[in-house]
């Protein structure tokens, strides 16, 4: 039985994650999820549907002087790597709202998202997980600038919610 999201269910079953790692590191499935989730991530901030509205990953983004220009120019890196890819993601779907800034996350964030990611990996795309094992370190999104630091504070299990 698939689960049902009431409009004002501030954190619906299924976990959104706005990944602060650069979008390379992900395998195809995080690829395309990535895509979906931050697509939906710029529908609540531009205020066009009721659901996922205090979802804990779009913190970062309502921080921001202008939101829907910080999370159109995180697309605009999706999209840039599935391109790279071959993939065929419609840009026009990206909001027009320009935004030069930077958001600063932390290490302790990055990190964090290293372990899950390779733990998903190890299970869905052994390939690809074999791949990160190799790399050095984890790159954040260009969006992010790397400061010293814990996870972040938003950063919650299924269930919890921002004030």
């Amino acid at each position: 039985m698939a689960s049902r999201v009431l409009p004002d269910d501030p954190l619906p079953s299924r976990s959104m994650r706005i990944w602060t790692l650069h979008p390379r590191h992900l395998d195809p499935q995080g690829v395309v999820a990535l895509w979906r989730e931050t697509l939906l991530a710029q529908k609540v901030l531009q205020g066009l549907t009721r659901g996922y509205t205090r979802h804990p990953q779009l913190w970062r983004f309502r921080e921001q002087d202008e939101p829907v220009g910080a999370v159109s120019a995180y697309l605009w890196e999706v999209h840039r790597e599935a391109t790279r890819r071959g993939y065929r993601f419609d840009a026009d779907r990206i909001a027009a709202t320009p935004w030069s800034g930077r958001i600063e996350a932390t290490t302790g964030q990055l990190l964090h998202e290293w372990r899950h990611l390779l733990g998903k990996t190890a299970l869905r795309s052994p390939a690809h997980h074999a791949t990160l094992l190799t790399l050095p370190r984890p790159e954040p999104h260009p969006l992010f600038t790397l400061v010293a630091g814990d996870v972040a504070v938003w950063e919650r299990s299924v269930g919890s919610t921002l004030p």
